[in-house]
């Protein structure tokens, strides 16, 4: 089983930009955390992280045709603004779960809405770095659903 997990923008600067509400750990720290719980699943994992919106359709519509069984996605700012990738979510019929550090709905008030969500299977918000593992296990939890469904019943 593969999980893809695509970071929007700005998440390489986790560990130094506003650690008041991200945190200090790294996104490489993070990633080696979700590594090592993939791992004791039995699971492959991939990372992207683009700061270009178009990068981000681009590689999820490269999912479809079962490139990966999964999708973990933090869109960061692209939550709340980008009608595309929830677009593209919706195209490639992948699950996908929407992750984020910050509990978004109680920060302001812009935040509160997220435009990716209703594409997605579900949304983890507010654990900080464990938000990416417990994405990982609603990922495979999600992806093993949709293996052990009857054709087209569970799709996303």
């Amino acid at each position: 089983m593969k999980i893809l997990f695509i970071n929007g923008p700005n998440l390489n600067l986790l560990g130094s930009r506003e650690t008041d509400i991200y945190g200090r750990t790294s996104l490489a720290e993070i990633e080696k955390l979700v590594r090592r719980r993939a791992s004791e699943l039995g699971v492959e994992v991939d990372f992207l992280q683009s700061n270009h919106e178009g990068e981000i359709v681009d590689r999820i519509g490269r999912c479809a045709g079962h490139q990966v069984d999964a999708i973990v996605i933090n869109p960061a700012a692209y939550t709340h603004t980008s009608i595309a990738i929830r677009d593209a979510i919706a195209a490639i019929k992948v699950p996908t779960v929407e992750i984020h550090l910050s509990n978004i709905h109680a920060r302001e008030a812009f935040r509160e809405r997220s435009l990716v969500a209703p594409a997605c299977v579900g949304q983890i918000s507010g654990f900080g770095p464990l938000s990416y593992v417990l994405g990982l296990e609603a990922a495979v939890a999600a992806a093993k659903a949709i293996a052990a469904a009857p054709s087209g019943i569970g799709q996303a």
